[in-house]
């Protein structure tokens, strides 16, 4: 077996770390955003008007924020809050769930075995963005604020590099 690289795992725990608001066990996305909150957020699916209008109604939210993409129907379908953010990465879109097993059942993905499978899956092998660990830790390259293309452009991700290097830290502590 070939020996893990412990910049892959330090990058997904502070993936983890980051999608779960620090709680490192699989949790749904709840959405929960005031107007200001969903133009920080969202600010590509909510004008100013729209956000208050939507404001703290999450499933409302979800429809509008994932309403036709990652191959989910319309607004009106309810495929944005059937599909949210789930997991430990908090998975999104029904494509994703599908790649996993879970379109049927999107709450399977807070099992932490299903959940851990397809983070690990995802990052390793680029099934979110087409971006990978090996892409951004190899011999040549360490990333660790480019890495967060696997998952979410660059969202968050000076915030997360430090974290991910804190847990390299304690990685290499402990070896």
């Amino acid at each position: 077996m070939e020996k893990l690289d412990p910049r892959w795992l330090a990058y997904a725990l502070a993936t983890a770390y980051h999608e779960t608001g620090g709680k490192m066990v699989p949790i749904a996305e709840n959405l929960n955003y005031s107007a200001s909150g969903l133009r920080a957020t969202f600010p590509k699916y909510f004008s100013a008007a729209d956000a208050e209008k939507y404001a703290r109604k999450p499933e409302a939210i979800a429809n509008r924020a994932y309403g036709n993409r990652m191959g989910n129907g319309s607004e009106a379908s309810g495929d944005g809050w059937k599909y949210r953010g789930r997991g430990i990465c908090q998975i999104t879109g029904r494509d994703n769930y599908r790649k996993y097993g879970c379109e049927d059942n999107p709450d399977r993905m807070l099992q932490v075995d299903v959940s851990v499978n397809a983070m690990w899956d995802g990052m390793t092998n680029g099934r979110f963005t087409g971006k990978k660990l090996s892409d951004y830790f190899n011999s040549n390259t360490t990333d660790w604020v480019g890495a967060r293309k696997i998952i979410n452009s660059l969202d968050k991700a000076d915030k997360i590099a430090a974290e991910a290097k804190l847990f390299f830290a304690a990685i290499k502590a402990a070896a």
